[in-house]
């Protein structure tokens, strides 16, 4: 019984592990191209793994990736300061791969820089 035990729970954990999102590590993003610019939030999300947003510059929406939440409440980020309709600056770097979507190095919200990293 405890060996029928071992291979449910092996089973259990690798189907979890495959259908888990994958994380969203900087080597995914084009550290060579720095985007930097100023937009409107049009949604935010602020739960693990990270903090995100949707914002636009120049009729264009972004989804950017912000920091794990323990890091951004750290650094003084809190959930009221990147909420809809709200005007942030956005530095970072563009997604290899899925369009629109940058990891931001920092944020300024009301003319104050937070580093992310």
């Amino acid at each position: 019984m405890t060996y029928m035990k071992s291979i449910c729970s092996a089973a259990i954990f690798i189907a979890c592990v495959a259908f888990t999102p994958f994380h969203h590590g900087w080597a995914n993003y084009d550290q060579d191209k720095t985007l930097d610019y100023k937009g409107i939030v049009q949604e935010s999300f602020y739960e693990n793994p990270h903090a995100s947003a949707k914002v636009k510059h120049n009729n264009k929406v972004w989804t950017v990736i912000l920091a794990p939440i323990s890091r951004m409440e750290a650094r003084g980020v809190t959930v009221d300061m990147i909420k809809k309709g709200s005007t942030i600056r956005v530095v970072g770097y563009p997604h290899k791969e899925t369009k629109d979507e940058m990891r931001a190095e920092r944020i300024f919200v009301d003319g104050k820089k937070y580093e992310l990293r």
